[in-house]
């Protein structure tokens, strides 16, 4: 399935100013855009071929959109890889955060589920998911922040939707969604207002709510060696299961 080519935003890297970050992103994304329209006119050209008896050529041509395809593919997985490095670098988000900002819908959702999946098997108990609030995607509409959402559900997981919508705190062991106190980015402060949400598991049954008065406390400190050891494990892995485009 093909990755929509749909800008998320005006910024791509969440933090301070940096132009060159920008720069690299976008000098990425646009060749990855230039590849997809250079394999659509191969595609329409070897239709055209085609309908005309020139199997030879349609063949041709279909092959070299294939190529081109394949190009949008490599372009699109750098463009990820290096957003993502760069946005979750160490003393950039805390170790239990998350920042998803740069991606296409797609590829924040294949991350963000591996690094659910990671999280869970390491016994974290949270995982503090950075979306933005759509400030500067077209006509101020999220796209993150539903897709996320709708992952949580079906993985069965509760989360609580911050109020501004730019964060959202996922639950990894069960029970009430209970929002860390720090904001995500190097420590900030949290700002208080999130909306709790039970998870459903696949299938549409709902999660029953638990009903215990004494939440367990889920501020528990990530392991030490987070730094060093998760961050190049998700990117190994990306770099392994990046989906194919066509």
């Amino acid at each position: 399935m093909s990755i929509p080519m749909t800008q998320l935003g005006s910024r791509a890297f969440h933090h301070e100013e940096n132009p060159d970050v920008e720069r690299e992103y976008d000098h990425l994304r646009d060749m990855a855009r230039a590849e997809a329209q250079k394999r659509g006119d191969c595609f329409e050209r070897s239709k055209r071929a085609y309908e005309d008896g020139d199997g030879a050529r349609a063949k041709e041509l279909s092959n070299q959109g294939k190529a081109h395809g394949a190009k949008v593919d490599e372009y699109n997985r750098q463009a990820s890889e290096y957003i993502f490095r760069e946005n979750n670098a160490p003393g950039r988000v805390d170790a239990d955060s998350i920042d998803l900002h740069g991606q296409f819908v797609e590829e924040a959702e294949r991350i963000l589920e591996q690094r659910i999946r990671a999280d869970q098997a390491r016994g974290q108990t949270h995982l503090h998911a950075i979306v933005g609030k759509g400030n500067h995607s077209a006509n101020h509409l999220q796209k993150l922040k539903p897709k996320v959402e709708e992952l949580c559900r079906e993985l069965g997981l509760s989360y609580s939707t911050e109020d501004n919508a730019g964060r959202i705190y996922i639950n990894l062991q069960g029970g009430e969604p209970i929002p860390p106190q720090h904001g995500g980015y190097g420590g900030g402060n949290q700002d208080q207002g999130y909306q709790p949400h039970h998870g459903q598991q696949q299938g549409g049954q709902h999660r029953p709510p638990q009903q215990q008065h004494h939440q367990q406390q889920q501020q528990q400190q990530q392991e030490d060696d987070y730094d060093e050891g998760l961050l190049p494990l998700l990117l190994r892995k990306l770099e392994k299961a990046c989906c194919t485009v066509m």
